[in-house]
Parts: structure tokens; sequence; C-alpha cells
């Protein structure tokens, strides 16, 4: 009873693991799109920062609350437009500053015009209007334009005898909301491929298997994502089906007739030996021409092929499979390549077209900001190096989606290191493709595995779409 009880209190346990692990690899895949990631930056930097100079406000004594309504409002703008025109640290707080003595030197010049003192001023007509006259032209001749700098500027008049204060706290209070922000931007925002895109600190052991005509291109193509990381390494895998084994057991029992009780495994290890020199010298080929390290295995078939990749991946500590690319003579995917496609591991599938092993100028298309486009643009970024070009389109149905598709794409490309292009068009993505493709040396496409089986029935994945290109393809799914 008690063994029972500790068995299903384990398996309840390794269920609420997985759940916990697919529930943050869906927040993290969430947090991908930037959009969001400034949503929620927006939610927790806003209150927090206001609670903040509040909190400081309160204890001085000395602030009035009519600091909060542009600081709130300028801190939101910051968080939610990093990149953004009014998102300078030195605007943001010189902005808010010089709306504040302009509106308190409006006060004194009308005050001082009046004959009355500056708390007798109050809310009147031609002083506000003048401390936007001179927030205005001050702002524009120091190039420190804010919106929020007006409202500064007004609330001045409500301040009473306050108005040294007011401009003393707006400094203060905007000075420490823009060095959180300097550093959250530096620190984390422009660095969040780092901490956010996974494939940037994964996808560095990477495993091929040597399938087909193109098997040498797919490692080369996989040696090269591996080698942009220091860590990098590649594992030529080449999987003896019964085929190899009755070849060789053939020969083995017609030269050595002695062992023929032990034919079945000296064959196969016969056939292992011979797949194993092949794929040293491959190895050695690799070595030499990109720098990076690459181990050879080859492993009996046990179950399917795809299986055995997999399972070899999972042994050799690798994260990426790079496999030739196969498929049905209806363009549909082979078992093999549907297998890998539908497993946990990233899958890089490869159709060559020529004899290229190196590829400097990529097409990405995408559809939208998603971990698959962020794997996409991270393998083309590893692939074209500093001295080659990237260029990230999409391809939109109606003009008025143009402003919305640029800025995801402006979004997208912040993080790359490469000389990177964005593109929208209006034409389909398949006609896209097929007239651009000669350009460039590889186009990633998206392997649609996040799609429902009613959406490809609907439309058809885009590698089944496009035909007769002059360049090479690779799909990418992503675990």
């Amino acid at each position: 009873m008690l063994s029972e009880l500790r068995r299903r209190v384990a398996a309840a346990r390794r269920r609420l693991y997985r759940f916990e692990r697919r529930e943050l690899r869906s927040l993290r895949r969430w947090l991908e799109t930037t959009s969001n990631l400034l949503h929620v930056s927006v939610l927790l930097f806003v209150p927090l920062l206001v609670g903040l100079v509040t909190l400081l406000a309160t204890s001085v004594e000395v602030v009035s609350f009519l600091l909060f309504p542009p600081l709130a409002s300028g801190t939101y703008t910051l968080f939610a437009e990093p990149e953004g025109r009014y998102s300078d640290p030195r605007t943001f707080v010189g902005g808010l500053t010089l709306g504040a003595l302009c509106g308190w030197a409006a006060v004194e010049l009308t005050a001082a015009a009046y004959g009355v003192p500056t708390a007798a001023v109050g809310l009147d007509a031609g002083a506000a209007a003048l401390g936007v006259f001179l927030t205005a032209a001050a702002t524009w001749a120091l190039n420190l334009e804010l919106p929020t700098a007006f409202s500064t500027a007004l609330l001045v008049l409500v301040t009473g005898t306050a108005q040294f204060a007011y401009v003393v706290a707006v400094a203060l209070s905007a000075s420490l909301v823009a060095v959180v922000f300097a550093v959250w931007r530096r620190e984390f925002y422009e660095e969040r491929a780092r901490y956010l895109y996974r494939t940037t600190e994964a996808d560095d052991h990477v495993v091929v298997p040597m399938r087909g005509e193109t098997a040498e291109h797919a490692a080369m193509l996989g040696a090269r994502i591996a080698a942009a990381h220091d860590a990098g390494k590649v594992v030529l895998l080449d999987v003896v089906d019964d085929e190899e084994v009755a070849a060789a057991e053939r020969e083995h029992i017609e030269s050595d007739a002695e062992y023929v009780e032990d034919a079945d495994s000296a064959a196969e290890e016969r056939a292992a030996d011979v797949a194993a020199r092949e794929l040293e010298q491959r190895a050695a080929r690799i070595e030499t021409e990109v720098g990076v390290p690459c181990d050879v295995v080859v492993a009996a078939a046990n179950g399917s092929p795809a299986g055995t990749v997999l399972s070899t991946a999972a042994e050799a500590n690798c994260d990426l499979v790079v496999a030739p690319f196969e498929c049905a003579d209806d363009g549909a995917l082979t078992p093999f390549l549907r297998t890998l496609f539908g497993s946990d591991v990233d899958v890089v599938a490869l159709q060559s077209t020529g004899e290229r092993t190196r590829w400097r100028r990529i097409m990405v298309p995408v559809r939208s900001a998603s971990d698959v486009a962020h794997a996409m643009l991270d393998y083309a970024e590893r692939l074209a190096g500093r001295g080659g070009s990237i260029s990230v389109c999409s391809c939109i149905d109606a003009e008025r989606e143009r402003r919305r598709t640029e800025s995801m794409l402006a979004n997208l490309t912040e993080t790359v290191g490469t000389r990177c292009e964005t593109r929208v068009s209006r034409s389909s993505i398949e006609s896209f493709v097929e007239r651009n493709d000669a350009h460039y040396d590889l186009v990633f496409l998206g392997a649609s595995t996040d799609r429902s089986a009613a959406s490809k029935f609907l439309s058809r994945p885009t590698y089944e779409r496009v035909r007769d290109l002059e360049t090479d393809i690779a799909l990418v799914h992503t675990a």
C-alpha cells in the first residue's frame, strides 16, 4: 500500500514537473515577441518607479502630488517605446526639467508684470500661454522636445509658493527614472536575445545524419552553425541499415568461413567500420575547412532511423539536428523528417540545389515574431557572419498592415549583429521567394510544425508551395 502511494506521488510529481516545463516554455516563447516583453516591462516598472518616487516624496514632505502625472506618462513612454523618438534618458530628464523651469520663469515674469507675489499668479491665462511658449521655444532650441514637458510647465502654476521645490523634484525624480530605464535598456532589453531567445545560447552541439546525396552539404551547414559558438561541435552520424549489414555479412562469410556462427554481429561490426572510415574522412575535411571539432558515430538501426538519430542526439548531448531534406513525389515530407519535426529537438532540414558549402547572403521570410522566426534569424546570423547580409521579409495582404509589419520586422532585427535589411511585399510568399531567390545563397523557411492540421489543409506549408528555386532552402523546426 505504501509503495503504491509512493508510486502515485512520484507520477504526480513528474506530471507537475512536465506541466511546469511546458508553461515556462510557453511563457518564454510569449516573451520572445517584443511587444509582449514591452507590455510586461510597463506593467512592472511604471508602477514600481511611481511608487518609489511617491515613497520618497512622502518621506521628504516637499514634493507635490502634481509631479506624478507627467512623471507617470513619461515613464510609460520610455518603457513602451525604448527605441522611440522620446525614449532618450537625456531628453526625458532635460525635457521635464526644462518644462518646469519655463513654467517657473513664466510665473515670475507674470508676477513682475502684474506687480504681485508669485503665489498670487495662480491659473493665469497669460502665465499659462507664456509658459507653453517658453517651453516650446527652449525644448526646440536645445533639442529636448518632449510632450510631457508642457505638463510640468503648466503644473508649476498651481504649486503656490513651491515652484522651485517643484522644479528640483522634477529633476531628481526624472533622473531616478532615467537611470533605471538606461540600465534596463542596456543590460536587458538590448541583450534580450541572450536571455530569451534560446537558440542564441543553445544549438552549438549539432548531430548530422549522413543520409542521401546531399549529406555532405548538410554536414557543412551544421558545422558552420556550430562554429559560431566557442563550445560548438558536430557529430556525423551514420545509421547502418539492414541492406548494409546483409552485404557486409555475405562478404564476411565468403572470406572468413570459420566465423560463420558469429556472422550477424561480425557483419554489423564490419559495416560499421567501413562507414566509420568514410565518416572520419568527412570529419577531417570539416575540421580543416570550418575549424570546429567533429566526431563520428556509427549506430545500428534500432527501430526507425529517425528514432536512432534522436536517441544518438540525446546520448551525445546534441541540441540540434541538421539533416538533408527528403520528400515524396507529391512534395510531402518523408516519415523520417516528419518524426524529426515532431520531436522535442530543434531541427534544420537542408534542401541543397548545388555544390554550395558556404552561405553568406540569406533570406528569412517570416509571418510573425515567433520562436521560429528568432531561431531562423539566429542561424542566419551565424552563417552570414560579419561580412554577409540577411534580408528579413514578410508578405502582407493589405496596405493597412504595412506599418505594423514593418514595426514587427524592426523588433526582430534589432538583436541581429550582421548587416540586415527588412522588406515588406504585397505579393504572395511563394511568388516573392521565387522572384528573389537568385539573389541569395540560402532561404530559411519555417517547417509549419506550430500550425494546426486544419490550417495546413486550408493553406499548404510554404515549402510545399515553392518550386524550382535556384538557391538552397533550409526548413526550421523548434522544440
